[in-house]
C-alpha cells in the first residue's frame, strides 16, 4: 500500500518541479525595467526584508554600545574636561588679580617717586571695621614701622584719613567719612576755608562756608593744612551741590578716593607739602600743571594738580575765621 502510495505522489512531484524548472526558466529569460531579469528582482524581493531585518537590529546594537558602553569612556573624558577649565578660570582669576595688585603698586611707587621731598610709607588694607557707624580701616603697618597717631593716611587719587589707633604691627586708621571726622579744606577757585565731616555716609559734608559765597558743582576741594594733621594742597574731592543753610551752607561733596575699594595706601610720616615736579620754566610761572581730572558723577571740573595748590595771593582776606576754628578743634579720635 505504501508503495502504490508513493508511486502516485511521484508524478505530480515530477509535474511540480518540471513546472517550476519551467518558471525559473521563463523568470531568467523574461527582462524587466532597465534590463533587469526577472528572476533577480524576485531574488532582490526575497531577500529585502531579511537585510532590513538584519540592518535594525545592527544599528540598534550600534547606538546601544555607542550610548551606554562606549560613553563610560566619554563621560570620563568629560569630567577631566571640566576639572581642567576650571583650574583654567581659576588661574586666570589670580592672574588677573595679579594684575590689578600689580598696577596699584606701580601707581603708588610712581606716586612715592613723584614726591621724594616728603617720606611715606605703603600699606596694606588688610580689615575694616564691622560698625556700620564707624568707618574705620586696619593697615599692616604699626608702631615697628615708625606709624604714629594723627599722621595722616592717603592714595595717588586724594585724601583718606588718619591713623587714630597704634599697635606693634598694625594700625587702625579713621576716614574722613565718619561722622568723628574733621579736616581742614579750602575750595580751589575761591580759596574759601571750611571743614570736611563726616556723616556716616559715603559722602561727607563741607561746613562753615558763608551762604553769601559762590559754590557751584564740581568745584574741587582741597586740605588747608589748618588741622596739622593734613599737608596742604591734598585733593579731597568736589561738590556735588550746594543749598543755603543757617547759618552756614550745607554742601556734599564727592571723595576723590574711593573709600568702599581701598586696598592699598600711603601714610605720610610727616605733615611736609607735597610738591609737583616741574620740568621748564613755564611750569614754574603756572601753578597749577596738568594733572587727573576730578569727576563727580556726569560732572567733571578742569584739569588741575591735586597735590600743589596754587600760591593763594589773597587767602587771608577771604579765610574764615569760624572755619579755622572748627579745624584746628578737630574731633577726637575713636577710643
Amino acid at each position: 500500500m505504501l508503495d502504490i502510495s508513493q508511486a502516485r505522489h511521484r508524478p505530480l512531484f515530477l509535474l511540480a518541479t518540471l513546472v517550476l524548472a519551467q518558471v525559473l526558466l521563463l523568470a531568467f529569460q523574461i527582462k524587466r525595467d532597465h534590463d533587469v531579469r526577472l528572476i533577480r528582482y524576485w531574488a532582490a524581493e526575497a531577500v529585502t526584508p531579511f537585510e532590513r531585518g538584519g540592518n535594525w537590529s545592527l544599528s540598534h546594537l550600534s547606538g546601544a554600545w555607542n550610548g551606554y558602553i562606549a560613553l563610560r569612556g566619554t563621560r570620563a573624558e568629560n569630567a577631566l574636561l571640566r576639572s581642567e577649565l576650571d583650574n583654567l578660570k581659576l588661574r586666570n582669576r589670580e592672574l588677573e588679580s595679579q594684575a590689578a595688585e600689580a598696577q596699584r603698586l606701580s601707581v603708588l611707587l610712581n606716586f612715592h617717586e613723584a614726591h621724594q621731598e616728603a617720606p611715606m610709607l605703603a600699606a596694606q588694607v588688610i580689615g575694616a571695621s564691622a560698625d556700620p557707624a564707624s568707618h574705620t580701616i586696619v593697615l599692616n603697618r604699626g608702631e615697628r614701622d615708625r606709624v604714629r597717631r594723627n599722621m595722616a593716611v592717603i592714595t595717588p587719587n586724594g585724601i583718606v584719613g588718619k591713623i587714630v589707633e597704634v599697635f606693634p604691627t598694625t594700625s587702625q586708621a579713621l576716614l574722613i567719612s565718619d561722622k568723628d571726622s574733621g579736616v581742614g579744606a579750602l575750595l580751589l577757585e575761591t580759596r574759601t576755608h571750611g571743614v570736611v565731616k563726616g556723616s556716616g555716609d559715603p559722602d561727607p559734608r563741607l561746613d562753615y562756608v558763608v551762604n553769601d559765597e559762590k559754590v557751584h558743582p564740581g568745584e574741587v576741594v582741597l586740605t588747608s593744612g589748618e588741622d596739622r594733621i593734613f599737608p596742604k594742597g591734598l585733593l579731597i574731592g568736589s561738590v556735588i551741590a550746594g543749598a543755603p543753610g543757617n547759618p552756614f551752607q550745607i554742601i556734599h561733596i564727592k571723595t576723590a578716593a574711593r573709600l568702599d575699594r581701598l586696598e592699598d595706601v600711603l601714610i605720610l610720616l610727616t605733615q611736609q607739602e607735597l610738591t609737583t615736579k616741574k620740568s621748564d620754566q613755564s611750569a614754574d610761572q603756572n601753578p597749577m600743571p596738568a594733572a587727573s581730572v576730578v569727576q563727580t558723577g556726569s560732572l567733571s571740573t578742569p584739569p588741575v594738580s591735586p597735590y600743589a595748590a596754587p600760591k593763594p595771593e589773597a587767602a587771608a582776606a577771604r579765610q574764615n575765621p569760624a572755619a579755622q576754628t572748627s579745624a584746628t578743634q578737630a574731633s577726637p579720635p575713636k577710643q
